[in-house]
């Protein structure tokens, strides 16, 4: 059964009028109800119609950005960058960390789209398309970041590294590496999905030794990095590495290098951007940047203009990451 605002009402102790004029912020609501409106709206997982007039004509002049993990250079740099766009252009921003969980991402969603935000970007951490999609409100500004769904319904922009990825095992293969070893993020993100897929063309187009036991999967647990290094350096005698993901590869990399491990080990790693603050990590290490600077001026480009133009056509935007070879290879 949908819920409704008189459920909503009933759960906050207030009038339907209030919970109305707190979702379109058309009167005076003290802070106090306001919470109580959005704890019931966020409990009871109420969703406006967004084609409703209010949704068209109430600017809240703010900006919803869902990430799944703030702790993490890559989300934290592309946050930074968004809000100084959209701070440019009169708006304001407001984060919402889901630390990858489906759950919380249900809830922020459910929040931020009943009258907080004028529209979202969201990194998404489902791989449901009908979960998520169902909870977008009808004509709602959405922008998917860095991670998107086979269904082409949302405006996207995202990095392809597919290309470096390719390259950067190749140049493995010329160097004599028979087995590469694969550390890549959740299975479920079509971000990781992309990497593997290169990793696996690549290494079968360069005759390298292909096997499910080269790839390990990173489920966010703090001693990850290291299970994986035990798993793919010390059982898998690989004589390569590839790690898909910037945090983890210095986590790894930094592990390998004070083990003395990293001797004799060809390293590949993922960076956010090209800056000597990795320097004493990847001693000898190939790098494959992220346009994450790229990534978030974009990113605030297409959310204001889905607000601004709700009708235009669906866009997606490919950015590229650039492999590096460490220059003394």
């Amino acid at each position: 059964m949908k819920v409704t605002i008189s459920d909503v009402a009933r759960l906050a102790g207030v009038s339907t009028a209030t919970v109305s004029h707190t979702i379109n912020n058309t009167r005076y609501v003290s802070a106090e109800t306001k919470d109580k409106v959005y704890r019931a709206i966020a409990e009871l997982g109420y969703t406006p119609d967004a084609s409703a007039r209010s949704f068209r004509t109430g600017k809240k002049k703010t900006v919803g950005f869902i990430v799944p993990d703030i702790s993490n250079k890559f989300f934290a740099t592309m946050i930074e960058v968004v809000e100084n766009y959209l701070s440019a252009k009169g708006y304001h921003l407001i984060i919402a960390n889901t630390k990858e969980s489906v759950q919380r991402e249900e809830t922020n969603i459910r929040l931020l789209t009943a009258g907080l935000v004028d529209g979202l970007l969201i990194a998404s951490t489902m791989d449901d398309f009908a979960r998520f999609d169902e909870l977008i409100p009808a004509g709602f500004p959405v922008v998917l970041v860095d991670r998107t769904f086979p269904m082409k319904k949302y405006t996207s922009v995202t990095v392809s590294n597919f290309q470096p990825i390719y390259r950067a095992i190749s140049r493995l293969a010329g160097k004599g590496c028979r087995r590469v070893g694969l550390i890549a993020g959740l299975d479920r993100l079509s971000s990781t999905q992309e990497r593997v897929t290169a990793y696996q063309e690549a290494v079968t187009d360069c005759g390298l030794e292909s096997s499910p036991s080269l790839i390990c999967y990173n489920d966010l647990k703090e001693d990850c990095a290291l299970r994986c290094l035990d798993h793919l350096v010390m059982e898998q005698k690989c004589d390569a590495l590839l790690v898909c993901q910037g945090a983890m590869a210095t986590t790894a990399f930094s592990c390998l290098n004070i083990t003395g491990k990293a001797k004799g080990l060809e390293l590949v790693g993922f960076v956010d951007y090209d800056a000597g603050f990795y320097d004493p990590y990847y001693v000898g290490a190939d790098r494959i940047i992220q346009p994450v600077e790229s990534l978030g001026q974009a990113a605030g480009e297409e959310i204001l203009r889905r607000i601004e133009e709700p009708d235009a056509p669906i866009f997606e935007k490919v950015l590229t990451s650039e492999y590096k070879p460490h220059p003394g290879h």
